[in-house]
């Protein structure tokens, strides 16, 4: 599948397929061969692996749809697909195989098949005696205890827990494309052209800050909102990559964990154009704040929830990180056996990437909606599309087979220069307050201990 293509069938899917696309009609096995995605691929010790689904296709795409949607605005020649080895760039992350590559996630044998576990939290192992009935001491010691389980009740275990898990597929995922988005329209359109829309950024790591970059190169305004007693953990990460995604972005720090910070939110909820958050939704919801009633009584706003496997009773409070949601989702089952991990935290930048292209295309559109995009059903979405890729590769001229011991081919993960230092925690808050909030309604630092 060719960027152009997937660009159209994306627009299509959000009712606008008639815009005008930019031309790219590279093929998906080279483009994953550029995109470092590959690179990061594989067994530590083995070559990079080739992925039968269009993944560096779907990044390219939907950036070609994001040109479409606002033509001017982006380089429709910007490699998107590249946005896969960004991380692995900066932090010097290599391909490990059953180990992510950032080093949290594993894929770990069950007594009747694989699963992803991803500790990607400090409190993450303090779980694991709990779950298996069992103290664990290391990985090792954690590998043996799973192989003495079934898959099916670990995952529903882990997940009643908190814990980011998920079963690797048995089987290869359907040749269709899978649905992507829900959406909900909450008001009615109303008109915003040639309004600078105001984004609160409430997300975190990679996914919503990717997409709120995006939006701001389209000409936004992105204000970042975080907690005071728990930030965005990337900020503790490689420096920068953090500096990459949020650089040029406000930032505002409350106490969400008082009335008055959370008032201070819902103020600026009310006020904000479009919302970008990223947790779960009774995160929020304990807070008073309800996404649906925001909508309705703001004119043209949106609203872009983020989670691992979407707002949907049943699912709504799993635990997902960018590799485990790849897994689940089936993209390790588009590479060959034995089963590794796809790139690096796959999902995030093609969450990200493709969050954008539904917000712009609804805030262009009007506004009024609740767009629910999931780490799991967009990576689901790009893993149904494997078998046609594959098919389309069978058809033209048969690639040359990849040598073990020659990989010059393939391209190491590599970052866009960083333009702009991301500004200290809470740099914006009393300037930010003051201007939506109106005179005298300062957040001091008072207020925040």
């Amino acid at each position: 599948m060719t960027p152009s293509d997937y660009a159209s069938m994306l627009l299509r899917s959000l009712g606008c397929g008639e815009l005008m696309i930019w031309e790219d009609n590279r093929s998906t096995e080279s483009l994953w061969q550029e995109s470092g995605g590959m690179w990061l691929t594989g067994l530590h010790n083995g070559p990079p692996r080739q992925c039968s689904a269009p993944v560096a296709s779907a990044m390219r795409g939907a950036w070609l749809a994001l040109c479409a949607l606002h033509p001017g605005k982006l380089d429709p020649q910007f490699d998107a697909h590249c946005l896969l080895g960004e991380r692995a760039a900066l932090a010097n992350l290599q391909r490990a195989g059953q180990i992510s590559a950032g080093g949290a996630a594993h894929l770990l044998q069950t007594v009747d098949g694989w699963l992803a576990l991803n500790l990607a939290r400090e409190d993450d192992w303090t779980l694991l005696p709990a779950w298996l009935e069992a103290d664990v001491g290391d990985l090792q010691h954690l590998r043996t205890l799973l192989t003495l389980n079934e898959t099916e009740n670990l995952v529903a275990r882990g997940r009643i827990m908190g814990l980011a898990v998920a079963a690797l597929p048995k089987r290869r995922p359907a040749c269709s494309f899978a649905s992507w988005i829900t959406r909900k329209r909450l008001a009615p359109p109303v008109a915003t052209l040639g309004h600078r829309p105001v984004v609160l950024d409430l997300s975190s790591l990679w996914a919503g800050p990717l997409c709120a970059q995006i939006l701001q190169e389209c000409g936004a305004r992105v204000i970042r909102v975080e907690s005071i007693k728990r930030p965005d953990g990337a900020r503790f990460g490689v420096q920068s990559f953090y500096d990459l995604l949020n650089g040029g972005k406000e930032s505002v720090a409350l106490r969400l964990d008082t009335q008055h910070g959370q008032s201070c939110l819902k103020d600026l909820l009310a006020s904000a154009d479009i919302i970008i958050e990223g947790s779960r939704p009774r995160a929020l919801e304990n807070m008073g704040i309800d996404a649906a009633s925001f909508i309705a009584q703001g004119q043209s706003k949106v609203w872009l929830s983020i989670t691992g496997y979407g707002r949907a009773l049943g699912n709504r409070d799993w635990i997902a990180f960018g590799d485990d949601a790849a897994v689940a989702a089936g993209l390790s089952n588009t590479i060959d056996l034995p089963p590794v991990f796809c790139a690096d935290a796959v999902a995030d930048p093609l969450t990200g990437l493709h969050a954008a292209v539904a917000v712009l295309q609804s805030w262009l559109s009007g506004g009024g909606e609740l767009l629910d995009v999931s780490l799991f059903s967009v990576a689901r979405s790009i893993a149904s599309l494997a078998n046609l890729a594959k098919c389309e590769q069978d058809n033209a001229s048969a690639p040359m087979p990849m040598d073990a011991d020659d990989i010059s081919h393939i391209q190491r993960p590599r970052a866009r220069a960083i333009v702009s230092e991301a500004v200290a925690l809470g740099t914006h808050t009393d300037a930010v307050i003051e201007e939506f909030l109106g005179a005298g309604q300062r957040y001091s630092r008072a207020d925040a201990r």
